[in-house]
């Protein structure tokens, strides 16, 4: 009996050291890359806000040769300074004593419908319906301020020549002139508890709430605010 129970204890401290020479020996785990581009791509659908248009990422190529150690939770951000439009970055980094941080490459557009001039139109035109169309784009191609809807353009007035396929923008256009120079108009005093008007004579053209001046009868010159029917709004 002490014979066999002298062969299971040996046979036991063989297993034992057997595991934990194993354990030492084991190799390294390192960071599946995929899961990296995963919460890369995660991150920026959640932090995308108001794009106005169909969210499309791109996540960018990470070199296979990197062997990183294995994190239990990757935590993206965006590095200061940039912007999660068009092309970018975004930061990966885990914490703990083997703690790392890499900079993932990645491209976001948004695809949505802006309005393009369907053919020329010239300075001065009244910009019909017709006039204009809309595409669909990626919008981080563009500069800021494109107009998206038919309503920002029609019934407004070109400012300069625009060439056809070019998309509209806040410069191009204008608000019809609601007092035109020349044309006599009434000045209209806006005080609290009173209203006082005058006549006068707009010295230039002006839009609905455009700022112009106008020269009373006595020939002081005055700014006042334009107004539908040749009014001119004065705050005192």
């Amino acid at each position: 009996m002490h014979s066999k129970s002298s062969k299971l204890l040996v046979f036991l401290f063989l297993i034992t050291a057997s595991f934990h020479l194993s354990a030492e020996n084991a190799p390294p785990q390192y960071q599946d890359i995929s899961l990296i581009q995963s919460a890369v791509k995660e991150y920026i659908n959640s932090h995308v806000t108001n794009p106005g248009g169909v969210v499309q990422v791109e996540v960018g190529q990470i070199d296979s040769r990197i062997m990183l150690p294995e994190c239990a939770h990757l935590e993206p951000f965006a590095p200061p300074g940039s912007r999660l439009w068009g092309k970018t970055s975004v930061g990966v980094r885990c914490g703990g004593a083997l703690g790392w941080t890499i900079y993932v490459p990645a491209e976001i557009k948004i695809m949505t419908n802006v309005l393009h001039v369907a053919r020329p139109i010239a300075r001065d035109q009244t910009i019909g319906f017709d006039d204009v169309s809309l595409q669909m784009v990626n919008l981080t191609q563009f500069p800021e301020g494109v107009f998206t809807e038919h309503s920002q353009a029609v019934g407004k007035i070109a400012a300069v020549n625009i060439t056809a396929g070019q998309p509209v923008r806040p410069n191009m256009v204008r608000a019809p002139f609601t007092i035109l120079r020349g044309q006599n108009v009434k000045l209209t005093v806006v005080g609290r508890g009173f209203n006082v008007s005058s006549e006068g004579l707009a010295l230039s053209d002006a839009s609905d709430g455009q700022l112009l001046q106008v020269r009373n009868p006595s020939g002081r010159i005055i700014s006042g605010l334009a107004r539908h029917n040749g009014v001119v709004e004065v705050r005192p």
